[in-house]
C-alpha cells in the first residue's frame, strides 16, 4: 500500500479496540510510512438499542448490551487515554501523535462533554452522530431501516447532522457525513444515489461550513466524490482524512485514493503533516 508521504490519519481507538491496539497502530503507521496520526477516542453518552439478533457472536457491543438491547456506553478514562498517548509517544518519537476524541451527539449532551474536555488536552476533537430518535429511546441506522423507509433515515439523518453543527461548539471536525450509507439496505432499496439527498447533504454541508469546521473524509467506505464537491460549493474551508480504524490493520487504508479525491476537488496539503488541508481558492 502507498500512502503520501505528508499524510495524517484519525484511527479511531475506541471503547471496543482490545488493550494495545493504539501501540500496535502507531507500528503500522510507521510501516506504512506516515508521519502523524490523531486517535481519536470514542466518547458517547447517548443510550440506545441495538439489535441483538443481527450481531456476529461474541460482537463487543452484544457484551455491553443488557438483554432487552439497551446499551450503555462505558464511561471514558481520560488519565488512562492520555497515558496510552504519552506512552506512545516515547516509543514512536519520529510519530507525531495527536490526542483526540469522537464526541458521540455532542449538542445532546453538552455537559457531560464540558467534562470531558476539562479533562485534559485533545488535539484534534470530531462531532458525530450516531443515533436518531427512534420511540422513546435512540438507535443507529442499522436498528433503523428495518422500521422506516430507508430514505427517510437518511433524510432524518442530515437534518440532525445539521442541528449539531449549528448547536455544539465543542468540536472542530464534522465526523462521518455518510454515515448511515454504510449500512444502507441496498436489497430493499436499490443503490444509493446521493443525488436523490442533495439537499438534504447540502444544508447539513452548509450549516457545518458556516460554523467554521473541518469535514472528515472518513475511508471506511469511498465517500462520494459529489459530496467533496458540493462541500467545496457549500463554502467549506478544509477537510481532513479518518480510516475509522479500529483495529491496526486499517490503519490508512484508503488513505491514497481520498487524498486524490480531496485534490481533485480543490482541497491541498496543510503545512505540516498533521494540519487540515485547505482548500486551494
Amino acid at each position: 500500500m502507498t500512502v503520501p508521504a505528508d499524510s495524517h490519519v484519525h484511527s479511531e481507538w475506541s471503547w471496543d479496540a482490545p488493550r494495545g491496539s493504539m501501540e500496535r497502530s502507531c507500528a503500522r503507521a510507521v510501516e506504512l510510512g506516515l508521519t502523524a496520526i490523531a486517535f481519536t477516542e470514542h466518547v458517547d453518552h447517548t443510550v440506545w438499542t441495538v439489535a441483538l439478533d443481527a450481531l456476529a457472536p461474541g460482537d463487543h457491543l452484544a457484551t455491553l448490551a443488557a438483554p432487552d438491547g439497551l446499551l450503555t456506553p462505558p464511561a471514558f478514562d481520560p488519565a488512562s487515554y492520555l497515558e496510552e498517548i504519552e506512552r506512545c509517544r516515547e516509543r514512536f518519537p519520529a510519530l507525531r501523535i495527536l490526542s483526540g476524541l469522537e464526541l458521540g451527539e455532542p449538542h445532546w449532551h453538552a455537559a457531560a462533554v464540558a467534562k470531558v474536555l476539562a479533562a485534559g488536552r485533545f488535539d484534534r476533537v470530531l462531532g458525530s452522530l450516531h443515533c436518531l430518535p427512534h420511540g422513546d429511546g435512540f438507535a443507529e441506522p442499522p436498528g433503523l431501516y428495518g422500521h422506516r423507509p430507508a430514505a427517510d433515515v437518511v433524510r432524518d439523518y442530515l437534518a440532525e447532522v445539521a442541528r449539531l453543527a449549528a448547536g455544539s461548539e465543542a468540536f472542530s471536525v464534522l465526523a462521518h457525513i455518510d454515515y448511515p450509507i454504510r449500512y444502507w439496505p441496498e436489497r430493499e432499496a436499490g443503490p444509493f444515489d446521493p443525488a436523490a439527498f442533495e439537499e438534504g447533504f447540502r444544508h447539513a454541508l452548509r450549516t457545518t461550513a458556516r460554523s467554521g469546521r473541518a469535514l472528515e473524509i472518513n475511508t471506511r467506505i469511498p465517500l462520494h466524490a459529489v459530496i467533496v464537491r458540493w462541500w467545496h460549493e457549500e463554502g467549506g474551508e478544509a477537510v481532513t482524512f479518518g480510516s475509522d480504524a479500529h483495529e491496526p490493520a486499517a490503519v490508512a487504508r484508503g488513505l491514497r485514493d481520498a487524498a486524490d479525491l480531496a485534490q481533485a476537488h480543490g482541497f491541498r496539503p496543510g503545512r505540516n503533516p498533521y494540519d487540515l488541508w485547505p482548500r486551494t481558492d
